[in-house]
């Protein structure tokens, strides 16, 4: 499934992308929900690509609202360098000694009640880390997302040390 979803991905953000796949790309970018992704015509068409490949058991209820997660978030990120999200998070600009993602809006990322509620904070983190992370990472880690995922999160932010410590 991964390779197809990165397959999915790359199409998503070429250069030389059809109009319908634009169309459906800005489609996915104005959902501000799971619930608004699953009700896409977009979100439909790459989940039926995705099932289509699905060998296993039937997905569940909540690994399926993992991938609308997913597919609403790729929609965001433009560039793919590698980076883990709170590596990218973490990341200063040059001569800056402040991460691109403050201490408080990371920590409440950690705390995010539901798939809902992080859904919504990584939509509002990207821009700040300029929309560049891994969408391979990053499906890893909303497919794993419980306190695994936050404890490995939290050991690879880099909090800013604080003055006079």
């Amino acid at each position: 499934m991964k390779a197809e979803f990165l397959s999915w991905w790359h199409q998503l953000h070429s250069e030389t992308a059809p109009g319908p796949v634009r169309a459906d790309r800005a489609s996915l970018r104005r959902a501000e929900s799971v619930s608004a992704v699953v009700c896409l015509p977009a979100y439909q068409r790459i989940y039926r690509r995705l099932l289509d490949r699905h060998e296993g058991a039937p997905w569940l209820p909540h690994e399926q609202d993992r991938i609308a997660a997913l597919i609403g978030l790729a929609a965001h990120l433009k560039d793919q360098d590698g980076s883990s999200l709170p590596d990218a998070m973490s990341r200063r600009a040059e001569g800056s000694d402040r991460n691109a993602v403050s201490e408080l809006r990371f920590a409440r990322l950690l705390e995010s009640p539901d798939l809902d509620a992080l859904f919504v904070g990584l939509r509002r983190t990207l821009p700040l880390i300029e929309h560049r992370a891994d969408p391979a990472r990053l499906a890893d880690d909303l497919f794993g997302w419980g306190d695994f995922v936050r404890k490995q999160w939290a050991y690879a932010y880099r909090w800013p040390d604080k003055p006079g410590a």
